[in-house]
């Protein structure tokens, strides 16, 4: 108890500034977010709820964490303290209680949203015997508002009895996935095991969704981590057009970088990589579906006629056209990398 309560004192502490303490009535426990705790007792010792002691300059509020009756105090005395008071008492007794009253799946999502600290992330892997394995998340996106009938499907799927299938919102599930090399190897990575899923649930439900996954992290405690880079992983997917429905975070890695330089420096960028021809390239849809199925096909003349139902004389056309207008002659390897990196500014730019 002493650490999932000292972590929840030095949060309220975070956001109010206020030193608090919080003691047993024999004083054999104490805990504080001073450096100097020094706990004293109440000129009232039979208070109830909430006492502004005037004597002590202090202000001093019973609870009950989890099965134990406490003792707060705060300094000063007042109408502001005494309200202090109140709303501390109520986050303590409040998180103490909601733990009681989750589902494992609200649970679960709580630790997901990065709403717990570490103790109650162990707390919840003591209670539902969840082992200390690595683990990723999957967010698991739909139109159609399935998510009961696609989570379903992932349960059916999961090849580790730890493995969760959960509801985060309208149309997105997510599939915690933890990594067991006994029985995961038939799979070559996340991402071919996340196409798997994909096929599956399209089969059974008749549901195309898109997966994002989130990288490897080293426990449940970690998973926030994870989740978070699955859901930017999906909303950058979207935001690039990617083309496919199963999409890793590595893949974005890149762009993640390029997002946070300022503005105005990628517009810098842009200007010294591109002049008006080369920007009516990025401009034409036509030009840029071409050149982003040639480079997702491995720079492959072959398989992008036919994937685009074109001509090999018209796909070579539109390519030479691409080099004359951007000095990128994308069937070489640096000058595609190149071309792939002025795409990705030119779509965060806006």
């Amino acid at each position: 108890m002493d650490s999932e309560l000292n972590i929840l004192l030095n949060s309220i502490k975070e956001k109010t500034g206020i030193n608090i303490t919080v003691y047993a009535e024999s004083m054999k426990y104490v805990i504080s977010t001073s450096d100097n705790p020094c706990p004293i007792e109440p000129s009232d010792p039979q208070f109830e709820s909430v006492f502004a002691d005037a004597a002590n300059n202090r202000t001093f509020f019973r609870l009950k964490y989890k099965n134990a009756r406490l003792v707060g105090m705060i300094d000063g005395v007042g109408e502001t303290e005494k309200n202090y008071a109140y709303l501390i008492l109520n986050l303590i007794e409040n998180s103490s209680n909601r733990e009681l009253q989750l589902s494992q799946a609200e649970y679960l999502k709580m630790i997901l949203l990065g709403e717990c600290n570490r103790p109650q992330v162990q707390k919840y892997m003591r209670k539902y015997a969840v082992p200390p394995l690595e683990t990723y998340v999957m967010v698991v996106a739909n139109r159609d508002n399935k998510n009961a009938e696609i989570i379903n499907v992932l349960s059916n799927f999961s090849t580790n009895a730890s493995d969760a299938a959960l509801e985060m919102e309208e149309g997105i599930a997510v599939f915690v996935k933890f990594i067991d090399e006994a029985s995961d190897n038939e799979y070559q990575s996340a991402a071919e095991y996340a196409g798997f899923l994909q096929q599956s649930i399209l089969e059974e439900t008749g549901v195309n969704v898109s997966i994002a996954v989130g990288g490897r992290v080293s426990s449940l405690a970690e998973a926030s981590a994870s989740y978070q880079q699955a859901m930017t992983t999906l909303r950058m997917s979207t935001a690039m057009n990617s083309k496919g429905e199963v999409h890793t975070f590595k893949e974005f890695i890149l762009v993640k970088m390029l997002e946070d330089i300022p503005k105005f420096k990628l517009n810098e960028y842009l200007e010294i990589l591109l002049d008006s021809d080369a920007k009516s390239v990025f401009s034409d849809e036509e030009m840029l579906n071409t050149a982003e199925e040639f480079l997702e096909n491995s720079l492959t003349m072959s398989e992008t006629s036919r994937k685009l139902y074109l001509h090999r004389n018209t796909l070579m056309y539109r390519l030479d056209k691409i080099e004359r207008s951007t000095g990128l002659n994308i069937r070489k390897f640096s000058d595609a990398m190149t071309f792939r990196l002025i795409t990705y500014l030119f779509k965060l730019r806006g």
